[in-house]
Parts: structure tokens; sequence; C-alpha cells
């Protein structure tokens, strides 16, 4: 994909959080409305004919395309969040990541085994935290997962997408 207009609006910022890292800032496409149009749109026609039931956005910035794609494509979201988030039974996975562990839930009746399941995130890195949901909505044991995100990074080294796996299909919008 890596459509120009979104790469010439994504902000780069260097050394955030922390020395080494270049952060890569999805808010700068999220505030411009034809940003905005343009992933929905490119997210839209991958998904169009896949027969997406519920759309999973990953706590926080997964949430704002995930509901987007979801109303698109007249599936349901699934919120994927923090722990105590989420005020229902939960599902709940944990997962290590380079500084410690975290943990993201789902609602425990979220999916249903006739899904087919879209889940979302604003970043491919590592790949930690894509991983977890991954194995959270196959404890649903849904017909089908997808993977997409706005951004993959692959220039520093990043082989998150080799750490998912080639088990589910995984597509993103900008590839650095």
């Amino acid at each position: 994909m890596n459509n120009q207009y979104l790469l010439d609006n994504l902000r780069c910022i260097p050394d955030f959080p922390k020395p080494g890292i270049n952060f890569r800032d999805v808010t700068t496409l999220f505030k411009n409305a034809k940003c905005l149009e343009i992933m929905e749109e490119e997210m839209y026609e991958l998904y169009k004919h896949k027969g997406i039931t519920k759309v999973v956005g990953i706590e926080s910035r997964g949430f704002i395309m995930g509901s987007a794609i979801a109303r698109k494509l007249n599936a349901g979201l699934v919120m994927c969040r923090k722990p105590g988030k989420l005020p229902a039974e939960t599902i709940r996975e944990t997962y290590t990541k380079e500084y410690g562990e975290d943990t993201i839930e789902i609602h425990a009746d979220s999916i249903e085994p006739n899904d087919i399941v879209l889940i979302h995130d604003d970043l491919l890195a590592t790949g930690g935290s894509l991983k977890a949901a991954i194995n959270l909505v196959k404890k649903f044991n849904p017909k089908k997962i997808y993977v997409n995100t706005i951004i993959e990074i692959r220039d520093e080294g990043l082989k998150g997408r080799e750490f998912i796996g080639d088990d589910v299909e995984i597509t993103t919008l900008i590839r650095i």
C-alpha cells in the first residue's frame, strides 16, 4: 500500500519515549480528514469480501480505525483492553514486553465460533501486543482471524511479522 499522502502526514518523533526510538505518531493521521478517509477506504477494500463479523480494536488507538472499519463492514466492534477496564466477565492474555509484562482482556461473550474476526491496531513493531490479541481471540475458536495495522515498522530491525507467525493474514497500510 504505502500511500504517499499517508506517509507525508505521518510524524516521526526521534528519541521518544527513550533515546534511539523513532516514534511514529499516528495522531497526525487521525487529525487529518483526508488521511482518515484514505485509511478507511483502503481498509474497506482489503476486507469488504472477507465476511468480517467482528472487529477487535486494541486499546487505545486501535479503537479509532477499528470503529470506522467495523461500521463500514457492518460488523460489531470488540474492545481489547487493559485489565480492570471492562465491566463484565473477561478472558485475558498476558504477554512479555521488552521491559516487563502486560495483560489484555476481552469480554467473555464478545466472539462466537461462527465469527470471522479482524484484529486492528495502529502499529506492528515487535509484535508482542498483536500476538497476545491473536492468542486471546483464538480462545474463542472463531472461523477465521485477520490482522491489520496502520503502520508496520521494519526499518529498525524489528521483526513483528515474523514473531506473530504465518497462521494469520497480516496487512498494513504503511510499511516503514
